[in-house]
């Protein structure tokens, strides 16, 4: 019956931030402050300064970073790409994913450590300001709170998710537009307004309620790990053959009076005890484990107490850790490397090469050629014109060749990253067509004072027939 159904229990965790029962094991770490810690709190102060800096910046007056999403224009330290850049944009991204496969194969989970935004502003400020609230009751289960510090630790949480949702908009909508809707009325542009409000409300479920949980239940890399690391790639790994037999004070004098070993774990479970996840880092390499160190500088703390060698948790790689050497040459660091060189070399290239103008014939709408007296052709054609500059230009398109412009010239002003259409239609002798079209070129002048040509496709009889004089449309 449904009354008697139970849930079954288990002799351990599933994961690190469950109970055995299925509830919620929270996370409340307690601090190591070793030098792994300080190496990482320099780091974390020097990335949030960038990310907090980086929107208000200019390089050649516009922001570092802008992925304006509204206007389809991205914008990185100074270049502006426009979704047309397809290639671009594509061996931009796959240079980014080899870098992080490739520091990934030398470093380990040196971004979740060390870089990642959520592990830096959870770990270095968050956390932070729940232990200066919460004060000789963070980490004591049950222990009592005042109202007034648990309103006052949230009122700050709000005002710095508030901060960090602002800082966040500012690369999606850049600096000008988010002052000017920060300091007006919420009614004079609500969409604005609700985006950030969610956005403020995703920051506090986060890093207020979520937390570690989005590192070991919804982000995908610590399950990429099995394929991006290899024996030779660099871990948080604990030392089994010189800590184990685990003893604690008594076992371990009741080992050395029977003369056996004892390893050196002293089962004090302080690596345990300052895990951001919860792990236990002795139990081998884990997806949950980010590689911040914490467990590092607890264990290296113990074992100077104890007068022991520090190192019995430390950064190695699995096969100096079981001392069965290394693999020798590890392809990985050979194909990463030449990946990467031929995708920011293909970059370097394409950007190089990259037209201020851009100008591509697009499908026009209506009649398809006009036969005239004196066996010429008139046939209309439409022009894409795109500015990828910062200036307005004006283009103007002349015939080359046997392929001319009606009027001599055609011309369009198109404003600074935008587009706009050109219409025009162009003659070409009748003879020239042998399959109701052809091709030839038009001569481009787009203001850079070097003219080019642009090839186009021009439609036509299929021929002409005997005695024709033209004046039919097709």
């Amino acid at each position: 019956m449904a009354g008697d159904f139970t849930l079954p229990q288990l002799d351990e965790r599933v994961l690190s931030t469950l109970n055995a029962d299925g509830t919620r094991r929270w996370m409340e770490p307690r601090d190591a402050r070793g030098r792994h810690w300080k190496a990482r709190l320099l780091v974390a102060v020097a990335l949030i300064a960038v990310f907090t800096a980086l929107p208000w910046m200019r390089i050649a007056g516009k922001p570092p970073i802008l992925l304006d999403v509204m206007t389809r224009q991205f914008t990185f330290f100074g270049t502006t790409f426009r979704p047309t850049e397809t290639l671009l944009l594509a061996l931009l991204m796959l240079a980014v994913f080899v870098t992080v496969f490739l520091l990934t194969a030398l470093f380990g989970r040196v971004w979740c450590g060390w870089a990642c935004p959520q592990t830096v502003y959870l770990e270095f400020v968050y956390r932070p300001i729940e232990r200066l609230f919460l004060g000789s009751a963070y980490g004591r289960k049950g222990a009592k709170v005042a109202a007034w510090r648990r309103l006052a630790m949230y009122v700050a949480y709000l005002l710095l998710s508030a901060h960090l949702a602002n800082t966040f908009l500012a690369y999606f909508v850049g600096t000008d537009r988010l002052t000017e809707w920060t300091f007006g009325s919420p009614s004079a542009h609500p969409a604005a307004f609700g985006v950030f409000a969610v956005t403020v409300g995703l920051m506090m479920f986060d890093f207020v309620f979520f937390r570690e949980q989005l590192c070991t239940l919804v982000c995908p890399y610590g399950r990429f790990q099995s394929v991006l690391l290899d024996r030779d790639s660099l871990i948080i790994a604990y030392d089994r053959l010189r800590g184990e037999p685990r003893a604690r004070a008594a076992e371990r004098r009741a080992l050395e009076a029977e003369g056996k070993p004892a390893g050196d774990c002293v089962e004090c479970s302080m690596c345990q005890q300052v895990c951001p996840t919860g792990i236990d880092i002795r139990n081998g390499l884990q997806l949950e484990c980010i590689h911040c160190a914490q467990c590092v500088d607890a264990c290296d703390e113990v074992m100077r107490k104890v007068g022991k060698p520090i190192g019995l948790i430390r950064y190695s790689t699995q096969n100096r850790i079981e001392r069965t050497g290394g693999r020798g040459l590890r392809y990985r660091l050979v194909v990463y490397p030449v990946l990467l060189v031929a995708l920011v070399a293909g970059f370097v290239v394409l950007l190089a090469r990259r037209e201020a103008v851009l100008v591509e014939q697009v499908r026009s709408v209506g009649s398809n050629f006009t036969a005239l007296d004196g066996g010429m052709i008139e046939s209309p054609i439409e022009l894409l014109v795109e500015n990828r500059t910062d200036a307005p230009r004006t283009v103007v398109v002349r015939g080359d060749g046997d392929l001319g412009v009606v009027g001599d010239r055609a011309s369009v002003e198109v404003p600074p990253a935008e587009a706009a259409r050109l219409a025009l239609r162009v003659l070409a002798p009748a003879s020239t067509f042998g399959h109701g079209s052809r091709h030839g070129n038009l001569r481009l002048d787009d203001g850079s004072g070097a003219p080019r040509t642009v090839e186009v496709t021009v439609a036509g009889p299929f021929r002409l027939p005997p005695g024709s004089g033209g004046g039919g449309t097709r």
